[in-house]
């Protein structure tokens, strides 16, 4: 039996909530990740197709999480437990949220050592080379440094652990209401500097135009794979999070406002890469080295190139840290609910764990064991000549596996196994959306489980 938990702490208020929650997706999936994968797929329809999967997949999913969280007043394995009365079998969904948030933070922490350090670079004019050969192969020379790695990695690692000791209020969601408005005044100072340039009317029409021609059925389960991993859905962080919220919140605007805000930044970020990339001849559709391989290029041949590319990586260090706080606060939560440890305790000692679990993704890079000797293992997993790092590897099994299988098991825990009357009554607590009830609901029980074992057959190769 577990200890008993220290008293839960509770969010200050509604827009705190909000914050924390837009917070958590709006990480490096908006303004990292979007911005290519709609780059690849031609952008136009691919939008569209993405609008859509929010809209109908993922905010049902965020509805349903943050329900179960507010009602349960648990961390996921908790919640499920006690949302099922006491049954243990479900308890397996929330592990594999808890499990899953650990694994992400591991490697992720490892992308925002790199915007850490593109950043140092910006500030000290390290990025101001008349060689562009030079720009785009320092992303390689990073990616491959095991020194630069570990080091950044053990930078943010050490700063989002200090965020999430502090507690709910003068932690996690003090820490959130200073970097989301400092987010937006970064994007909205680039997204003025991206009006100036050549290519920002292109910009406008590859983001917005309907290219139909470039939308592929595989792009289609792309749109809808990143709805799951933006949101931070499926890994319990928006059933953690709505732990915290007063019970007579509404949580059905509260999912949409934040929705929509991480869908605004995606947009937001595009129409600031896209005018740089098409103003200095650069693909749009460069894939993952778009934002540390393509962007340094042209930052380099703008006037004040240093400041720019200084406050673009700053602003995804930004992004980056919001994000990653909610992903440890899931796995802390964890503790002090099921465990009965002290909030500090329990993020010293687990923050510990992922920050050594990341080792070997800061090692991927490289010719050793989790590098191209990882590859060669795998390759016989993905077929010849598709082998992926250890990096590469888990960021796949999240993205594709365990974040769509935790989507799918709160959807249909939520749609079936919770109370009718309870359910219901759960949802119209404190919104104005009660009449809607029988769509979400309807989503939540067909739409949203079909949509999940499309992503899983795609994962698969199997379209």
């Amino acid at each position: 039996m577990s200890a008993a938990a220290p008293a839960r702490e509770f969010w200050s208020s509604r827009l705190g909530f909000v914050l924390a929650a837009s917070g958590s997706a709006v990480g490096l999936g908006s303004i990292w990740k979007f911005p290519y994968i709609a780059g690849v797929n031609g952008g136009g329809l691919f939008v569209v197709a993405y609008l859509a999967c929010i809209a109908l997949v993922a905010v049902p999913i965020m509805v349903a999480e943050i329900l179960l969280g507010r009602e349960t007043r648990k961390a996921p394995v908790g919640a499920f437990r006690d949302a099922a009365g006491g049954s243990r079998g479900w308890s397996a969904v929330g592990w594999v949220g808890v499990a899953t948030g650990a694994i992400i933070l591991s490697y992720y922490s490892v992308v925002a050592g790199w915007t850490l350090h593109y950043a140092w670079l910006g500030a000290r004019g390290a990025l101001r080379s008349a060689d562009p050969d030079a720009v785009a192969n320092l992303f390689a020379r990073v990616h491959a440094d095991p020194g630069v790695n570990l080091f950044w990695h053990a930078v943010f690692m050490v700063v989002v652990t200090l965020c999430v000791a502090g507690g709910v209020r003068r932690g996690v969601e003090r820490w959130n209401r200073l970097l989301m408005p400092t987010l937006i005044l970064l994007m909205c100072v680039l997204l003025a500097r991206a009006t100036t340039l050549d290519g920002f009317g292109r910009a406008v029409e590859f983001v917005f135009g309907l290219h139909a021609q470039d939308l592929t059925a595989r792009g289609l389960l792309e749109a809808l794979g990143h709805a799951f991993f933006t949101l931070s859905l499926g890994m319990g962080a928006m059933i953690t999070y709505g732990s915290y919220v007063a019970r007579d919140e509404d949580v059905v605007s509260s999912s949409v406002i934040v929705s929509g805000l991480d869908t605004l930044i995606s947009l937001l970020a595009c129409l600031v890469v896209f005018p740089i990339t098409f103003s200095f001849g650069l693909a749009p559709g460069a894939g993952p080295g778009l934002m540390f391989a393509n962007l340094p290029i042209a930052f380099a041949q703008m006037p004040l190139g240093a400041l720019w590319a200084a406050a673009f990586f700053l602003l995804l260090a930004v992004a980056a840290l919001a994000s990653a706080i909610s992903t440890l606060e899931v796995v802390v939560a964890h503790a002090i609910d099921e465990i009965g440890w002290s909030r500090r305790r329990a993020t010293l000692l687990l923050a510990g764990a992922i920050a050594l679990l990341g080792v070997p993704s800061a090692l991927s890079g490289g010719a050793g064991l989790f590098g191209a000797g990882f590859t060669d293992l795998t390759a016989g997993l993905f077929g010849p000549g598709e082998g992926k790092n250890w990096f590469d590897f888990w960021d796949w099994v999240c993205a594709n596996l365990l974040l769509p299988a935790g989507g799918l098991g709160i959807a249909v825990f939520v749609a079936w196994r919770m109370g009718p009357a309870a359910r219901e009554r759960a949802f119209a607590q404190g919104s104005g959306y009660a009449r809607w009830y029988w769509l979400w609901l309807w989503l939540l029980r067909w739409l949203v489980p079909l949509a999940i074992v499309a992503i899983f057959v795609n994962a698969l190769g199997l379209v």
